[in-house]
């Protein structure tokens, strides 16, 4: 969970091929447009920038930019979908033995980023996803969709019975740990990147364990 940071791309266990020409040339204009649209927030605020105006920016068309991102929130959470979905597998491949919480936290790991990154357009996304009012609404709706994904085999784990939609204790146990998450990607941004998050996440697990 080191350096994990909204917006951050995320690993798959035991990936070693190297990536084509075709994702390498993807990943440097993912990055040239996060460049661009980070310095337009910096210089006018998020929410007062428009994806018309770092498309303009970047030199790419509006429609390049949704090639490469959802919106323009999307640009400071990340691809949501294809996150929890990847927590979400992480979590099924665990021994089936696992308690809940060892299993959500291991599960999280895959969120960490494949390389260290730039730290700076980490700190400034994180700070960003914490402080734009519009993205409250945007953090509600990841939750919810990750409730829905994690909360079956977080159900079994804690032996409670299988039932056609999620148990409530089982969606309040994800809503925690996700509250978990967020306290500490919000306290490694606090610290300019000199709090270890999983430290601060373990934190938090012992209270809401206590």
């Amino acid at each position: 969970m080191q350096n994990v940071a909204p917006g951050a791309s995320y690993y798959t266990e035991g990936m070693t091929k190297p990536p084509s020409l075709r994702e390498r040339t993807r990943r440097a204009v993912h990055a040239e447009i996060t460049a661009t649209a980070l310095r337009l927030f910096r210089e006018h605020g998020f929410e007062a920038t428009t994806v018309d105006q770092i498309a303009a920016a970047a030199g790419i068309s509006r429609r390049s930019f949704f090639h490469y991102f959802a919106s323009k929130e999307d640009l400071v959470m990340g691809d949501t979908v294809a996150l929890g979905a990847a927590v979400r597998d992480a979590l099924t491949a665990r021994p089936a033995d696992e308690a809940a919480w060892p299993a959500i936290r291991a599960a999280f790991l895959v969120l960490v980023p494949a390389d260290d990154g730039d730290l700076a357009e980490q700190l400034a996304l994180a700070r960003i996803h914490h402080d734009a009012p519009s993205l409250r609404a945007s953090l509600l709706e990841k939750h919810l969709r990750w409730q829905e994904l994690l909360a079956p085999d977080i159900q079994r784990r804690l032996g409670l019975p299988a039932t056609d939609t999620p148990d409530p204790r089982a969606r309040a146990f994800v809503a925690a740990a996700l509250a978990a998450l967020d306290a500490a990607v919000d306290a490694w941004a606090a610290s300019n990147g000199t709090a270890d998050p999983v430290q601060v996440f373990d934190e938090a697990i012992a209270v809401l364990r206590a």
